[in-house]
Order: structure tokens, then sequence, then C-alpha cells
């Protein structure tokens, strides 16, 4: 009954599938690692597809290996789809060759392939396939529940004597612990030919100070806001901003979330990627150069972005190589990197591992004077640091706090974002720019001692509530100049600091800063880069050798992945090169040469994706500093990678070639060679390439596993090319293991002459049935190896051109919506304007900043999920919460279910609208 044999065959694929989709899971739970869990996986799916029965029969599997065979989950899954196809009544026919012991064709068939011959073989097999998959199952619970995550290289500081001076027995940071800096004058300090050198510094700087007067920005008006009849063309982030910033002045940049400090920040320093900008920014009172700007500033990010692999020294040593002049000697610049090292306390730490955050290597703490050191190895004149005590516990942001004030003590330009600073910290600062909700200056000055200059001007305005004592000033100031205070006293604080004499003399200083200096020149480089080509590839190349060789997670796991899948290859496929008798012995050793390529290389392709993944993330950060030319970085990791490979590839094919038996020749072990290094690398290539044309490694990696599925199907091995439909015969030209499988095997066979037994043919030399079988022609040869080449070089040139020609980090300016791009924390302008216009039910500040603070902060810090939401996601994510902004004064919704349903839009909306219903999604919380 053909519609039986439907279910059957369903049901044969339902079991196969819950038992890959178990054992792939317990191979992850064991596993704990996105590098070990690939090469987990390979070496499974290998071995379970090899000793299925397929790649090379039961027949001729060693005897004392024949166990495996029997524990292979692909022996039964196979076997339940043949019995069912090969017993059905349309393989009836007789058998015609007597020398097989079958009634039909079907069963000889089977006899042949060295299947199971019997029904009751499908129900075993299929009972089998569910019991393994239970199994599976329950040992990925029990590896979720008994093993500990893999343990990584944590960083320990040698030396606590520094840091227990400045802290208190208790563990609070002492009155000392950051020194204030004395009064900053009122005159300005320009910048000239003048060279400031701090002492024991072994490189000058030359200070600079920056000024900019009415900067707005604006960004595309989202489509949301368009859709509810928000009129105009763009939307207005930062409203006339005017300030300057002055070497040996520490200038703290403070206001709530979505007030527009970081993209305040972005704008000066260049970093944005769209919008429109207005205003004037001048550096030493001349017009900002952005290709100029990049050499003589620093821009520490609030996310500590570095090599994991590498060393701090060697981190700092990768930084000062590519950003100080050429004129710089390697002898001054080491000795400037012990200097800054010392400046930012990193001695005891110079020989330890970076790490991944949260994982490995440096803490919180030692990444942030990490990031300040990198950029202080450029020597820059200008420093902004975004939010550099953000996820510091106060003994720690003490420590980066005393870090951030030597360096201004050095005579830079320093200036820093800060969020609700502590009391100490905040008066470690020497001047402030508050800002408020819409990108508006509410005050724009020195604070003075204890913040009593600050105090004072905004005591001054009638209706303000004095400070109380021991009270933060920097909690006092945004309580104060909060929009629900403003809305009471029916005031605006930025039209009173627009109007104030405080603000005429910022105008005057800036328009002083903004006049050059007499006999000043203009900054000017001659050329873009402070390194040409060589040196730029040079210093990244040592950076990926030193990262490639403390990485043994990856590269020590992939010669050890290497050798064992050498030895078992050779003992599954022991000496069948030298017996090539009948037919049945070509398709196994065809089987070895399709199987020794491709699950290995596919091995080296997915494996290579989260290292260059994790690279790439710095290759943006350290492109925006100016440090080299895409080109060059991707030159360098082609490089590393290919050395790599060729060492990997002939430990492989020794070891294959040997124990295979393939007829002993140079030429042959060359080809070989040959064939198996050029494979291995355009594998990696192509992994790397498709890593750097999409968005994510996430998106990378189910690109790579379709395009490997349909590279593999078209390799002329599981369907021979004659045999292919002609419409689709394209691709198997197209697909490069195609070329692979034709190039090892003919190289090894194509050339052989003795006579072989052919089922149903007789006696035939093994050359013409090859021809005649596969379409592999010796002559061909040449043009094999020269399609190898071209498919390397392809893969290459489009890593590049997508590494240098398609950025994935946006720093939000020109457009957004319904774009897959990520919520992240230059989006929070933007995504303030949709929570303040979506839930105009939002009475009081405090409702406003808990909403905000949910799909903000919350997002980017505990809830990871909360980064790959789009804002056109977080607009239909604040519709829902319209619905529940009607409940208490005190009273504020849990985001919390939304980490389950950024996929699509729809299931968003549905999610919002249906969970908002829930009592357990509402939680009352004290003020």
């Amino acid at each position: 009954d053909p519609t039986f044999r439907f279910f059957k065959q369903l049901l044969a694929f339902v079991a196969i599938s819950q038992m890959a989709q178990g054992l792939f899971r317990f191979l992850a739970s064991i596993a704990r690692s996105d590098v070990l869990a690939p090469v987990f996986t390979m070496f499974s799916l290998l071995v379970v597809f090899v000793m299925g029965g397929f790649v090379i029969s039961k027949d001729d599997i060693q005897s004392w290996m024949i166990w495996v065979y029997y524990i292979s989950p692909m022996m039964y899954g196979q076997n339940a789809i043949v019995i069912n196809e090969f017993l059905d009544d349309r393989w009836s026919a007789p058998n015609p060759d007597p020398r097989i012991p079958e009634p039909t064709v079907g069963r000889a068939f089977l006899r042949v392939r060295g299947m199971f011959v019997e029904n009751k073989w499908y129900w075993i097999s299929i009972g089998t396939l569910i019991g393994l998959a239970l199994l599976y199952n329950i040992l990925f619970v029990f590896a979720l529940t008994y093993l500990d995550p893999l343990k990584g290289n944590t960083s320990v500081v040698l030396d606590e004597k520094e840091k227990s001076k400045s802290l208190s027995k208790d563990g609070k940071t002492s009155s000392t612990t950051i020194q204030m800096s004395s009064e900053t004058s009122c005159t300005p300090m320009k910048g000239s030919d003048e060279i400031s050198q701090r002492k024991g510094m072994v490189l000058p700087f030359q200070p600079l100070s920056l000024a900019f007067s009415h900067v707005n920005y604006y960004v595309d008006m989202p489509a949301e806001m368009k859709s509810q009849g928000v009129e105009g063309e763009r939307l207005q982030l930062l409203h006339d901003v005017s300030g300057a910033f002055r070497p040996g002045v520490l200038t703290a940049l403070v206001g709530v979330s979505g007030a527009g400090k970081t993209t305040l920040m972005d704008v000066l320093a260049g970093r944005k990627t769209g919008g429109q900008i207005e205003g004037t920014i001048n550096v030493s009172g001349y017009l900002k150069n952005q290709q100029t700007f990049a050499r003589i500033s620093g821009y520490c990010e609030q996310n500590d972005i570095h090599s994991p692999r590498i060393t701090v020294y060697e981190s700092l040593l990768h930084s000062a190589w590519l950003r100080l002049p050429k004129n710089v000697n390697k002898q001054d610049r080491q000795m400037f990197i012990e200097e800054v090292m010392e400046l930012v306390e990193l001695g005891p730490l110079r020989n330890s591992i970076v790490g991944l955050p949260g994982v490995d290597g440096l803490s919180t703490e030692q990444r942030k004077r990490l990031t300040i050191a990198v950029e202080l190895v450029a020597n820059p004149s200008i420093i902004f640091m975004d939010e550099p005590t953000s996820g510091l516990d106060a003994r720690a942001a003490a420590i980066v706090m005393r870090t951030v004030r030597n360096t201004v003590d050095t005579g830079r330009t320093v200036v820093c974002t800060i969020h609700q600073p502590s009391i100490d910290i905040f008066e470690s600062f020497d001047e402030l720019l508050l800002m408020k909700r819409g990108g508006q200056v509410t005050y724009a000055g020195p604070l003075g001692r204890h913040s009593h200059k600050l105090v004072e001007y905004f005591e001054a305005v009638p209706g303000v509530p004095r400070i109380q004592e021991g009270i933060n000033p920097a909690t006092w100031m945004l309580d104060i100049s909060s929009a629900a205070v403003e809305s009471q006293l029916n005031v605006d604080f930025s039209e009173i600091y627009s109007h104030s004499e405080l603000y005429k003399r910022n105008q005057k200083l800036i328009e002083e800063l903004s006049t050059p200096a007499p006999e000043s020149r203009d900054l000017y480089f001659p050329t873009q880069y402070a390194q040409d080509f060589l040196n730029q590839f040079a210093a990244c190349f040592m950076k990926q050798n030193r990262s490639y060789w403390q990485n043994p997670q990856y590269n020590g796991t992939r010669f050890l992945l290497t050798t064992g899948f050498g030895l078992l290859f050779g003992l599954i496929f022991w000496n069948k090169g030298q017996h090539t008798k009948k037919d049945q012995d070509v398709y196994n050793l065809l089987g070895a040469t399709y199987c020794s390529v491709a699950f290995l290389a596919a091995a080296c392709s997915s494996g290579v994706m989260p290292v260059v993944s994790i690279e790439r993330t710095i290759l943006y950060r350290e492109k925006a500093a100016g440090m080299y030319s895409e080109l060059a970085y991707a030159t360098a990791q082609v490089s590393i990678e290919t050395i790599y490979v060729a060492l990997q590839t002939f430990i492989y094919s020794v070891i294959i070639f040997l124990m295979i038996g393939y007829p002993w020749h140079a030429s042959n072990f060359l080809w070989f060679y040959f064939f198996t290094c050029t494979c291995f690398l355009y594998y990696a290539l192509y992994g790397m390439m498709l890593l750097a044309l999409t968005p994510s490694y996430p998106i990378a990696a189910i690109s790579m596993s379709f395009f490997l599925t349909i590279w593999n199907l078209f390799s002329g091995f599981l369907i021979p090319l004659k045999e292919i439909p002609i419409w689709w015969r394209w691709y198997y030209w197209a697909s490069p293991l195609a070329w692979t499988v034709y190039g090892l095997f003919v190289s090894q066979l194509g050339d052989i002459e003795s006579p072989i037994e052919v089922v149903g043919q007789g006696s035939m030399p093994v050359k013409q049935f090859l021809k005649q079988t596969f379409g592999f022609d010796y002559d061909f040869l040449p043009a094999v190896a020269a399609a190898h080449v071209g498919f390397v070089l392809l893969f290459l040139f489009a890593f590049a051109y997508g590494i240098s020609s398609i950025t994935r980090q946006f720093r939000r300016g020109c457009s957004f919506g319904p774009s897959p791009s990520s919520f992240s924390a230059d989006d929070a302008p933007i995504a303030r304007k949709i929570l303040e216009f979506a839930t105009p039910n939002l009475k009081t500040e405090w409702q406003k900043d808990r909403c905000f603070f949910h799909c903000q902060d919350s997002g980017l810090s505990t809830h990871s999920s909360f980064t790959s939401l789009s804002l056109h996601q977080l607009w239909l994510l604040v519709s829902g919460y319209r619905a529940a902004i009607q409940l208490q004064k005190r009273a504020f919704l849990a985001f919390d279910f939304a980490v389950a349903v950024t996929g699509s839009d729809l299931a968003l909306w549905v999610a919002c609208r249906s969970l908002i219903l829930l009592p357990c999604v509402v939680l009352r919380r004290d003020r």
C-alpha cells in the first residue's frame, strides 16, 4: 500500500530527526563552548555517517570495528529507509545475477550494499532510534544539571599594595581615593606649538582644546511616528548644544537616560555613521577634520572590546605600534608603553590574558583600565570616555577614576559621560555639561569644591529646593532639573541657562577657543594612517599570530581533531587503496576520499567563524580609531589562517595517504596534499567570507549550513554527475567540493589500467570505469587544480570586500524602522522619543524613567535578549505598554517577558497584547 509506505517513511524521518536533535543537544551540553561544540558535532557526525553503512558497506568494515557499525544511529535510520523502499513490490523483478543469493533485484541490491533484507529490521531500527532519542535527551538533562561551565583563565592582581592605599579597611572608598584638582581657572588654555611634557613621560604631546557651537543633530523621522501623524521628515536629537573642553580639565557629560550624552560625544568624536550634523566644531581654533582628528584623539567605549587571546602588554604594543608616528623608534615605544602601564596601574597584569568579558581573563574594572591604556599609548591630546565607571562597584570605580585623574594630570583634554555618579566620583570632575531629555544643555561650567558653584547656580532659580546636608550633588541636580520639577515650577532650565551670565561667559570662551592662536598652525598629517601598509600588515599579523598561538581551544582542538580524524579514517579504510578488485572497492575509496575532506573541511569552516566574529567587533573599534586599513587586516587574518591550514593539512595528508594505501608516488602525494590544503583553505575562507557579508555570526552559520548541504549534494558522490538532471548539472561545476572530489580521486586512481569486476558488466580498467561511471578524466587534472586556486582567490577577495566595504556597526543616524538592526545604546535618544510618544499617559518622570530603564538599561546589561530588538519592535513593545500604564501610579510593567518574543513583529505584538493582561507581569515596588 503506497499510503502505508509513505507514513512508514515519514515515521522514519521523524525518528531520525528526534534522534539527531537529542544527540546534538547532548554534544552541545558537554562541549559548553561555541568553539568546541562544532568540533564535537563534526567528529560525531563523521563517525555515525562513515560507519552507517553507506560510505563503506558493512561487509567491508574491519571485523574488530564492526561494533561501531551497530552503535551508529545512522545505520538504523538508513536501514529503515532502504528496507521500506527496496522491499516494495516495485523492486520485485527477478534477480539476474546468480552470484547474489536473493530472489529479487531489491533484495539483491540490499545484500550487495551490506544492508538488512528482512522487514523486521524496519521496526527494530525505528525502536532503536526512538530509544536513542530518549537516551540523548536524558543525558542532555544530566549534563546541564551536573556539568559546570568550562573554567577559563582568570587574571589576579599580583600586587594589591597600591590599591589598598586608596581604600579603607571596610572596603569603602576613602576620602583620598580620588584627588580633587585645583579649581580650574576660567582662563582658556589654547592649543599651540608649545609642547607640554609630563615629568617622566618619554613622548611629548600637543595640548589641544575642543570648542563646539550651536551643534544640532538630526535623524530621519521613524516610520512608526509618521504613521501616528507626527509631521516632519527629521527627528532632532541635539538642540543647539555649545561648549568647550580644555587641556588639563576633566569634564563630565551628565544627564538622564535619553538626554543625548553619548550622542553628543559620538558627534564630537566623529563616530556617527549617519544622520545630519549642524554647527561648528573647532580644535584649537581650526575647523575639525575627522581624518586628522582620529590621529590626535582617543575614544574609550563603554563596552570594553579587546582581542581576548593576547596579553595586556601585547594589546598595548599593538595599539602603540599602529598609532604612534613612524619616527618613534622601538625603544622609545616600549618605554612609553611601560610608562602608560604604570600610569593606569596595569604593571602586575602585563602578562595576563585579556579573555572574554564574563567568561575568563580580566575583571570588568581591569578591562576599563586596559581600554584607557589602549587609547593612551596612542599619545592622544583629547580623550573621550563613555561611562568609564558603569557596571563597577564603588571600589572598582574609585580605581578607574584614579586612572582617569592621572590621565588628566598629564595635561590632556578628557571628557567622560557619567550616569548617576556617586559623590566621590562626581566631585573628582572639574567641569560639568548637564543635559536634559531632548538634547538640550541646562548647565555648562565649573563644579567648584564640593560642587558649590553648581549648587549656587541652581539654588538661584526661584522655587528650587535647597540641597540638604549629606546629599549627593549629582542626585540632587538630576532630581531638581527633571521634567517633572520643570512642570511643577513652570520653568525651562535650558531656557534659563541660555539667558544666564554663565552662558554668556561660555560663549565668550568658545569664541576665544575657536580663534587660532598667533603663529599657530592647523594640524596636518601627510598620510591617513600613522604606519604604511607593510607595517600595518606586520602589526596585524603579529597580533593574530599571538592570538592564534594562545588560543588552544581553537587551534589545539583543530590539530587534535585532525589527528583523530586521520587515524579514524586510516583505521576504517586501512589499506583499501591496495585492493581494488571490484567496483565496490572503488565506491569505498570514493567514499573515503569524499569523507576525508568534506567533514574536516566543514569543521574548519564552522570553527573559524566564532574566532573571526570576535575579531570583527574589534576591527570596527580599531578602524574607527584610524589604526589600519581593512585590507591590511584582512590580509593578516587570511595569512595566519593559511599557515595553520597548511600545517594541519600536511599532518592530515600524511596520515590518510599512508594508512589508506593509495599508490605510492611522489606526484600522487603532492597532488593529494595540494587538493586537501586548498580545499580546507577555501572552506575556511568561505566561513570568513560569510561572516564578513552577513550581519551576525548566527546568520552566517545558518547560511553556511545551507550552502554546504548543497555542496555535498552536488559533490558527485551522493549523485554522480551523469545521473544529475541536466538542468541542475551547472551547479555540479559551481560546487567547490565537486572539484575537490574530482581532483583527489582522479589524481590517485585516474591513471590505473588494472581491471576490476563490475556487477552486470564484467571486467574493465579502473580508468575506464571512472570515466564511464563518474565522468572523471585524468587529463582534466590541471584544470581542476586551477579551479581550486580560483575558489581560494574568490573567497579571499569576497572576504576582503566584505570587511572593507560592509560595516555591521551602526551608530544611529539616517534611517531605521522595520529593519532588524540591533537596539543599542546609540539608539537611546530615538528610543526615548518613541517611548514618550507611544506612552502619553505616563504622567510622572518616575514612570517614564522606569519604562525606559527596562527597555534600555536592563536590556543592555542583564537581559541581553533586548539587544536583538529593533526600534520597530520596540515601538510594538511600547504599544502593549500603553494598556498597562492605566494601573496604579507606583506599579510598573516587567518587560522580562520580551526575551522570549523577539522573533517576528506579529509574535511580539501578540505577546505584548496578551501578556500585559496577566497579573504576574505587574510588580509593585516602592519608588
